[in-house]
C-alpha cells in the first residue's frame, strides 16, 4: 500500500511540472478546426460572395461592349404612296415627243409599306457611365459589406477557438479525474486485500471486508462516470474539428495556459473587437445609403457608340454600314415622394443600428467584468483546493501509517482516503475551470487583428 500511495503522491506532485511544455496538441486541434470546420467553410464562402459582389460594383465603372442583331419579315400594315408615275409620266411623254425617241420610259406609282420586309440590323454598342452617383455609393456599400463578411468570419473563428478550448479542457478534466480515480482505486483494492488477509488469519472482521468492497465499487462508479464525460467531450471536440466521432483525442497538460492570466486580467480594450467593428460598419453602410438617397437629383450621364450595318436582302456595303455616337442624360423630376421615403427609411434603420451599438457596448463591458469576476473566483478556488490537497495528503499519510500500525480504524482510513481523492479531483477540476474561464476572457478580448 505504501508503494501505491507513493506513486499516487508522485503523480500529484509532478502533475503541474509538465505544464511548462508548449500546448502543441491544443494548438494543433485549433488549426484543424480553423481549416476543417463546416460552418467556418460556409462563412468563407459568404466572404467570397461578398468579394465577387464588390467586383461587380467596380465593373460598372468600366466600358461595356454588347452585340445585338435583329431581322424582320413583314407583310401588310400601313403604307405610304408615292405617285411618282402621275408626276413624271406627262413630263416624260412630252420629252419623248420633243426628242422623237423613247428615252424616257413610263413609271408606275410606288406604294411602300412601313414595316420593313427582309430587313436586318446588326451592331456593336459601346457604352460607359460618365456621371452616376448611384454607382459610387453602391461601390462604397459593397466595400463595407465585404468588411462585414470578414468580421463575421473573424467572430466565428474566435467563437470556434473558444469552443475547441472548452471542449478540450472538459476532455482533460475527465482524463485527469480518471487518472486520480484509478490511482485511488489501487489504494482501496490494496485495502480490500489487506482486510481479506486479516479476516482469513482471524484478525479481521467481515464488516471491514464488506466496507472495503463497497469502496471499490464506489471507485468503479466514479471511474465509469468520468469515462462517460471524457467520451462525450471527445465526441464534441471531434464534431468541432469535422472529424469522425470516434477519432482518438490526445491528452496533453494544459496548465501552461495559466501563464497569460495576469496579461489578460490587465486588458480592458473592447474598441477593436470584431463585434464592435461590425456594428460600426453597419452604421457606415446606412450613412452611405442616406447620402445616396439625398443625391437622387444628381443627373446621370452616359455615353454610347453604335457600329453596325442594316439593309434589305442581307446587303452589306458602304450604304448599309453606319456609326452613331451620343450621350444619354436622365434626372428625376417627380416620382411621387419615393426618394424622400427611402431617405426616411434609411434614417430609421440608422437609428436602430445606433441603438444596437449602444446596447452592444454595454453588453460587452458587462460580459468582460463578469468573466473577470469568474476568473478571480476560479483563481481563489484553485488556491483553496491546492491547500486542501496538501493538508489532505498529509492527513492521509498519518492515518495510513496509523492504520497499518493499528492505531487508526478502517473508518478513519476510508475517510482520509476519500478526502484525499476528492481533494485531488477538485484540484484538477479547479485548474481546468480556471483555464476555461481564461479561454472565455481571451474571447472577450479578441481583436480584429487575431
Amino acid at each position: 500500500m505504501k508503494n501505491v500511495f507513493l506513486l499516487f503522491l508522485a503523480y500529484l506532485i509532478f502533475y503541474p511540472i509538465s505544464a511548462a511544455k508548449a500546448q502543441r496538441i491544443l494548438d494543433q486541434y485549433i488549426g484543424e478546426g480553423l481549416e476543417n470546420n463546416l460552418v467556418l467553410k460556409e462563412r468563407t464562402i459568404d466572404l467570397q460572395r461578398s468579394l465577387l459582389a464588390l467586383k461587380d460594383a467596380k465593373s460598372f465603372f468600366l466600358p461595356s461592349l454588347d452585340f445585338g442583331a435583329s431581322y424582320t419579315l413583314a407583310s401588310g400594315g400601313r403604307t405610304i404612296d408615292f405617285p411618282i408615275g402621275d408626276l413624271l409620266n406627262p413630263v416624260y411623254s412630252t420629252l419623248n415627243q420633243l426628242t422623237g425617241s423613247n428615252s424616257f420610259p413610263q413609271l408606275e406609282n410606288v406604294s411602300e409599306q412601313f414595316l420593313p420586309d427582309n430587313f436586318y440590323d446588326a451592331r456593336f454598342r459601346a457604352s460607359m457611365p460618365i456621371v452616376n452617383t448611384d454607382l459610387i455609393f453602391q461601390r462604397q456599400i459593397r466595400e463595407k459589406q465585404v468588411l462585414l463578411s470578414e468580421l463575421e468570419l473573424k467572430i466565428y473563428q474566435a467563437n470556434l477557438i473558444q469552443d475547441i478550448k472548452l471542449a478540450y479542457y472538459n476532455f482533460c478534466t475527465a482524463h485527469t479525474a480518471i487518472e486520480v480515480i484509478l490511482s485511488s482505486k489501487g489504494l482501496v483494492e490494496q485495502n480490500l486485500r489487506d482486510n481479506k488477509s486479516l479476516l482469513e488469519n482471524g484478525k479481521g472482521l467481515p464488516s471491514a471486508v464488506l466496507r472495503a468492497e463497497s469502496e471499490v465499487e464506489n471507485i468503479n462508479a466514479l471511474a465509469i462516470e468520468a469515462e462517460s464525460k471524457k467520451r462525450n467531450a471527445a465526441h464534441y471536440l471531434n464534431f468541432l474539428l469535422n472529424k469522425p466521432m470516434d477519432a482518438i483525442v490526445i491528452f496533453e497538460e494544459q496548465a501552461a495556459g495559466l501563464s497569460r492570466l495576469a496579461e489578460l486580467m490587465g486588458e480592458d480594450e473592447l474598441g477593436r473587437r470584431p463585434e464592435v467593428l461590425q456594428i460600426l460598419a453597419a452604421e457606415n453602410i446606412q450613412e452611405t445609403a442616406i447620402k445616396a438617397g439625398k443625391n437622387y437629383w444628381v443627373p446621370k450621364v452616359n455615353t454610347f457608340a453604335d457600329f453596325g450595318s442594316q439593309g434589305f436582302d442581307w446587303a452589306f456595303d458602304r450604304q448599309s454600314r453606319y456609326a452613331i455616337f451620343g450621350f444619354n442624360l436622365s434626372t428625376p423630376v417627380f416620382q411621387g415622394g419615393r426618394n424622400r421615403n427611402q431617405i426616411q427609411r434609411s434614417e430609421l434603420v440608422l437609428k436602430a443600428v445606433q441603438n444596437q451599438k449602444a446596447l452592444l457596448n454595454s453588453k460587452l463591458s458587462l460580459d468582460l467584468q463578469l468573466t473577470k469576476n469568474e476568473v478571480r473566483t476560479n483563481q481563489a478556488a484553485l488556491r483553496s483546493t491546492e491547500k486542501k490537497l496538501e493538508s489532505s495528503a498529509a492527513y492521509f499519510r498519518l492515518v495510513d501509517r496509523g492504520f497499518r500500525e493499528g492505531a487508526n480504524s478502517l473508518i478513519e482510513f476510508i475517510d482520509a482516503r476519500n478526502q484525499f481523492t476528492q481533494a485531488s479531483i477538485q484540484k484538477n477540476i479547479s485548474t481546468y475551470n480556471l483555464l476555461k474561464s481564461l479561454a472565455v476572457l481571451e474571447r472577450q478580448l479578441t481583436s480584429e487583428t487575431y
